[in-house]
């Protein structure tokens, strides 16, 4: 018989590694950030490159969310087709290629909204929809860069010009702003995080005054992380966030800002093999957890771990504690360090409740980075 899991399956009968979610840490998570937030009136519309999941999606939106974000146009392609189409593609949709995907995209699903940063980029959208016969424009936002010098267009005359170019296209609907502050996510302390977070959401806001000055109707501003969605929402004029990785959370993200959060989720993990006295080693290798943001920490408090190939990793520990010592067969859960990657490593979630698995949920848009 095929190895296949099933629903009211203990923990321990799964095979490792495997990318296991606490329901009740994962429930508390979304509690926290949607009664801390849906007061205020603010949209969020949270970023599904974390979860890549239409379940976890459809479970946000059950909590209050309005819509999702994805990263990557392949993204919507999954999340549409499962029935999850109310999403803001938040990177530029550029190339030949990709441009008339979105089209056939547009065609059938007429919730997806854009954005754009270059002048180039919209009128290879607007050119296409005018040469597909589809009636209608499709939502647009201008990409603004508020300091992570990734995407965006420049604050002043270049986002005015593009603006300018958007609102009189025929086939894109200008609706709004983005500003991504993704480089204060994980900056250590409240207080400093919060004081670049506020320079970024001025230059946010102040743009979109000046759309408006311009004559734009600009309904939408949308900004924010995890790591930064509680100063987002005091700044008068923002009207979205975008947190993705509360959900589950990672070792990146509590060092920056605190256990606001629980990490819901870990990777199972097998000790295979004794390497001495108090070292040994586990499954869970670079192909189990990533490491562009650090090593991966064991749950249990204690332990080292090392990277010793894909498939292979170490935890090392203190041998003078007996509590902690491993053996061949025994199982540790892992903590990743950067939860959107290592998710994208992992086909299935298996999600428990008091260690009996609850739910499996497929990850839908894995590996959809184009």
């Amino acid at each position: 018989m095929p190895y296949t899991p099933k629903i009211g399956d203990p923990i321990d009968a799964l095979d490792t590694p495997s990318m296991i979610v606490d329901l009740d840490k994962m429930e508390s998570n979304m509690h926290k950030l949607f009664s801390k937030f849906l007061p205020t009136g603010i949209n969020i519309r949270p970023h599904l490159k974390t979860t890549k999941s239409a379940a976890i999606a459809k479970k946000l939106v059950a909590a209050g969310a309005k819509g999702g974000c994805v990263a990557k146009l392949s993204e919507a392609e999954v999340m549409c087709e499962l029935g999850f189409t109310d999403l803001l593609i938040t990177c530029e949709v550029v190339g030949k290629v990709k441009v008339a995907r979105l089209v056939e995209l547009f065609r059938k699903h007429r919730g997806i909204r854009i954005v754009v940063d270059s002048l180039t980029g919209a009128g290879a959208i607007e050119e296409a929809l005018a040469a597909s016969g589809i009636d209608g424009n499709i939502d647009t936002l201008v990409d603004l860069d508020v300091g992570l010098h990734r995407t965006g267009v420049q604050p002043g005359e270049p986002a005015l010009a593009l603006a300018k170019f958007v609102g009189e296209s025929k086939h894109l609907n200008l609706i709004g702003v983005q500003g991504y502050e993704g480089h204060l996510q994980h900056v250590h302390g409240d207080e400093e995080r919060k004081r670049l977070c506020l320079e970024s959401m001025a230059i946010l806001t102040q743009t979109a005054d000046a759309f408006r000055a311009a004559g734009h109707k600009i309904d939408v501003v949308t900004t924010g992380g995890t790591g930064t969605a509680d100063f987002c929402v005091t700044v008068p004029g923002i009207t979205e966030i975008q947190p993705g990785s509360f959900v589950f959370m990672d070792t990146d993200y509590r060092n920056a800002i605190g256990a606001h959060y629980e990490q819901s989720l870990t990777i199972l993990s097998t000790v295979l093999s004794t390497q001495g006295p108090s070292i040994i080693t586990i499954d869970a290798g670079l192909k189990s957890l990533t490491t562009d943001s650090g090593l991966a920490e064991c749950k249990t408090q204690g332990y080292t771990y090392g990277v010793l190939g894909d498939e292979h990793g170490s935890l090392a520990w203190d041998g003078g504690n007996e509590a902690l010592k491993l053996s061949v067969g025994d199982r540790v859960e892992m903590v990743p360090s950067h939860i959107d990657p290592t998710v994208n490593l992992f086909d299935w979630y298996y999600a428990y409740r008091n260690g009996v698995v609850e739910e499996i949920w497929r990850v839908d848009s894995r590996g959809m980075v184009q």
